[in-house]
């Protein structure tokens, strides 16, 4: 339950720091965000590890986590500053969990039985509702954000592998920091410039305050998550991910006055649906199997 409501509380954080970047994207661009992502999020981190646990003791897999996440990064804010809606992105978000369910087959050597393998499949017909041709959803960002979405299925189990090995601090850290190099990588890449083609780092003490928000709400949000999955598995943390919809909903409506269309909202009850049950359904394994481990201890 503690793990449940850590990752509850970093999903609500998460979602005012989305909104504060895409503010913010008109004006810094897609390299400045990472930058400032990675420059106050670091430090924020590592303020609040007190310099200690910050090494990774899985090198290996938490870099090629921290670049994953830098790749999915990349690309969201492309699509946002593209002109993707909040709500209309945290709506195909919603197709992660099941993602998760499928990738920690060969990712973890986890089982899916028959009935999850269905729901998988009907909360992908949700997907393909909300990117009907002619929909609101149907646009070449929309298949960038996918990719995307596919990277943060893969980021989250490879946070409950990494779990067991390093501190929440030292997954978080490096995550962030990455950013960074990242970032600076892009700078010269004309399209991740903002629209105007002008790059300003620094630009209204009113922005200042949202990017050095977005950075520290990232820390947090991010030492929360890695801690959350070091109490709980993939399949109870994995729901948590729906209730950012509702947070991009109030936040896309009061901040960018976006109403998404039926359809989005219609096809994301679809995925949504699909994923509870596999919630569901990953209760009733473990429940067979504590029943058949006491049976057989007896």
């Amino acid at each position: 339950m503690r793990g449940i409501a850590l990752a509850a509380l970093g999903y609500f954080i998460i979602s005012g720091a989305d909104a504060a970047v895409k503010y913010s994207l008109d004006h810094v661009g897609v390299a400045g965000a990472m930058l400032w992502r990675g420059v106050v999020g670091s430090i924020a981190v590592a303020v609040l590890a007190r310099g200690r646990g910050l090494w990774p003791r899985n090198t290996r897999l938490i870099m090629a986590r921290s670049l994953m996440h830098c790749t999915v990064s990349l690309l969201w804010y492309f699509v946002w500053m593209s002109g993707l809606g909040l709500a209309d992105s945290y709506a195909m978000a919603s197709a992660a969990p099941l993602l998760m369910t499928l990738l920690a087959i060969p990712i973890l050597g986890e089982s899916v039985g028959w009935r999850r393998w269905v729901s998988c499949m009907v909360g992908f017909a949700g997907v393909l509702f909300m990117l009907q041709p002619g929909g609101d959803l149907w646009r070449w960002e929309a298949a960038v954000l996918m990719v995307a979405v596919t990277g943060m299925a893969v980021s989250r189990i490879w946070t409950r592998s990494l779990a067991s090995t390093d501190t929440p601090h030292a997954i978080a850290f490096w995550l962030l920091f990455l950013h960074i190099p990242y970032g600076l990588l892009l700078l010269p890449v004309e399209a991740l410039r903002p629209p105007g083609g002008e790059l300003n780092l620094f630009p209204s003490w009113g922005l200042v305050l949202a990017l050095t928000f977005f950075g520290l709400a990232n820390a947090l949000a991010h030492v929360l998550f890695a801690r959350a999955f070091a109490l709980s598995n993939v399949a109870a943390l994995a729901p948590l991910e729906y209730t950012v919809l509702v947070w991009g909903l109030v936040l896309g409506f009061l901040i960018f006055a976006e109403v998404p269309a039926w359809t989005t909202l219609a096809g994301a009850v679809v995925v949504i649906a699909a994923g509870i049950y596999n919630l569901h359904r990953e209760r009733v394994r473990r429940a067979e199997e504590r029943a058949a481990a006491r049976a057989a201890a007896s």
